[in-house]
Order: C-alpha cells, then structure tokens, then sequence
C-alpha cells in the first residue's frame, strides 16, 4: 500500500484514541447505522460522529447515507479495506514524503552578523 507520510500519521492519529478503536472494531463485524453503534458503545451520537470523521478523513471507515424503507435517513458507516504492516523500512519511505505544514514557508530568522 503506497502512502505518505502525512497520510500515515493521519491514520496513526485517528487510531491514537481508545473510543475509534472501539468503533472499529465494532465495525468489522457489519456495517452499522449511526443510532445502533452508538447505543453498541455507549456514546452520545454528537461525539459519536467527532470519532468518525476522524476515521472517515484518515480513510479507516466510509459513510454512506441511505433511506430506510419508511423513508428515514440513516447513516451507515462500514470498515474501508486497509492493511498496514509497520516496518522500519515503511516508516523510512512514509518520511520521505512527510512534509511538515507547521515548517514549510518559514525560515530561521537572519542575525545582524548574517546580514
């Protein structure tokens, strides 16, 4: 699987929490609607979809918006297929594309001797 650094680091940050585990690995067994896994795990559905937008941007779970046969909108959110296999050798190839927002397009400020 090719990624970048910056995506591995999204994926490490979303896994980085014990509530998205738990969502997870809930939603290994089955796609689940956003009212039932929510009850599963025992958390408000506010928070509840906080976690999974952090695992939706990460690309770790996917949503998908349904009507109900009664005509309700229902939310279903399902695992993605990932499979990452952590080795130093991976990590050495995400850094080379790991570029640091925070860094780029700031330098050392110059000192009077520089100038």
């Amino acid at each position: 699987m090719d990624v970048t650094g910056n995506e591995l680091l999204q994926v490490f940050e979303a896994l980085a929490n014990p509530h998205r585990l738990r969502i997870v690995a809930s939603l290994r067994e089955k796609r689940k609607y956003v009212s039932e896994l929510a009850r599963e795990i025992k958390m408000s559905r506010p928070l509840l979809y906080m976690h999974l937008q952090r695992l939706e941007t990460a690309g770790l779970v996917i949503g998908k918006l349904e009507l109900s046969d009664d005509g309700k909108a229902m939310k279903y959110f399902e695992l993605a297929e990932f499979d990452y296999r952590i080795t130093p050798e991976f990590i050495t190839e995400a850094v080379r594309t790991l570029h640091d927002k925070a860094a780029e397009g700031t330098e050392a400020p110059h000192t009077k001797e520089e100038n």
